[in-house]
């Protein structure tokens, strides 16, 4: 069987139709054309199950959780709990205890950075993340590093795109307290070697953070056999509402840290002289919590495993086969990252024209990417370029999607040649 019958296999095995129809922001037109939308990465859009989740709460059994003995809010809370129950499953977990809810990732890394790194950290340590972090795993540590003075050291990112492993290596010692890298590059598509890291940080001593925001809407993510520290990541990049995050961390760690933020819910009992506070995780759940969007975070993962998560890893490697060979063929097209290993998600630049011009056309075609730096400005230092265009796919893309902008992108160059 020829590369070409496997490629084709694998997209006819995908339902895409079907899926289609479930997105119903999918089923408009932008500027008179099919819109072909191309930026996943950034945030995925919502099928109607997860549209239908929060439609139903609000309509029939929305209250406030864990605090009323009334029907409503008792049915709110199983609910809002059997939610964090699916998370656990979705990482398989050993405990739901492990998994904590935010706002999205950025809390998440915010939260491990105030609570367990303002704790553990000290003048000397080092805290290890990459060239290729997302601003949301580089800032939170340059505060604390400014406030505290630990070093903050940084992995180099090699030509193709890929985390140096022997600049890595060189970088653990016995002074390295903490390891925080993307599983996945939101720039770049890059699939790091995270269990090597993994093991090579704890040989060394050191904890481990992976930001998993853009591996879990392609990969299966198993925590335990991963054996991070920590794992964060955003509903709204898969498939879920906007606003709300998971941060998966071990029990015994999260047992050891304070609270991130004070209030009501992560109390066990308060006096004017002194509050003692709740197990985890609802010790880092202060205040009244995301209902709606934990549980439209359940049903966006009951959606993507009904699906079947080999599935759209299978259907997202033929993707990203068909695009890189097609934007290969347009002239004057430089891929930005060549890893071995990707996602669906391909960075370019186009001779001779700016990353916003291009996005500027293409959506006069139909077709939506992001352009500019990806919040990863590091790594566009590392590149020397200002900015790129991200082509990046969901579960709903398919090789019309990649047709339609290979189509704007010819209509580029004849416009700025």
């Amino acid at each position: 069987m020829t590369d070409d019958t496997l490629l084709r296999n694998d997209l006819s095995a995908f339902d895409l139709e079907a899926i289609r129809r479930d997105f119903p922001i999918l089923q408009q037109k932008v500027n008179g054309r099919r819109l072909a939308f191309l930026d996943s990465a950034a945030s995925a859009q919502k099928p109607r199950p997860v549209i239908e989740s929060e439609r139903q709460l609000y309509e029939t059994y929305y209250a406030n959780v864990h605090r009323g003995v009334y029907y409503l809010s008792q049915r709110s809370t199983d609910a809002f709990e059997a939610a964090r129950r699916r998370v656990q499953a979705f990482l398989n977990a050993e405990s739901d205890r492990e998994i904590v809810f935010v706002r999205g990732a950025t809390e998440a890394i915010n939260l491990v950075a105030q609570s367990w790194g303002r704790h553990n950290l000290k003048p000397g340590d080092e805290v290890v993340i990459s060239e290729m972090e997302h601003h949301a795993n580089i800032v939170p540590w340059q505060i604390l590093r400014d406030e505290i003075g630990f070093t903050l050291k940084a992995v180099k990112v090699t030509d193709e795109g890929e985390l140096d492993m022997a600049d890595f290596r060189r970088l653990l010692n016995g002074k390295t307290k903490l390891v925080a890298l993307t599983h996945v590059s939101n720039a770049l598509g890059t699939v790091n070697p995270v269990h090597e890291i993994v093991r090579l940080s704890h040989a060394a001593g050191a904890k481990v953070l992976l930001d998993g925001c853009q591996a879990v809407p392609h990969l299966p993510v198993d925590v335990r056999d991963l054996d991070a520290d920590f794992y964060v990541f955003s509903g709204h990049k898969l498939y879920g509402p906007t606003g709300i995050g998971i941060l998966y961390g071990k029990a015994e760690i999260l047992e050891g840290m304070p609270p991130y933020q004070a209030g009501g819910e992560m109390i066990r009992s308060v006096t004017l002289e002194k509050t003692t506070f709740a197990d985890i995780p609802l010790r880092f759940e202060a205040g009244t919590p995301h209902i709606a969007g934990a549980i439209g975070l359940a049903a966006a993962i009951n959606y993507v495993e009904g699906i079947g998560r080999e599935a759209i890893t299978a259907h997202d490697q033929a993707l990203l086969s068909y695009a890189t060979e097609a934007l290969l063929d347009v002239p004057g097209l430089i891929i930005h990252g060549q890893a071995r290993e990707k996602v669906g998600l391909v960075a370019f630049l186009l001779e001779g024209t700016h990353p916003h011009d291009v996005g500027t056309i293409l959506d006069d075609q139909g077709v939506a990417v992001r352009v500019g730096h990806h919040c990863a400005q590091p790594l566009m230092d590392r590149f020397c370029y200002p900015a790129t265009a991200r082509a990046s796919f969901g579960i709903y893309t398919g090789t019309d999607d990649i047709d339609a902008l290979v189509k704007g992108l010819h209509e580029v160059r004849r416009i700025f040649r």
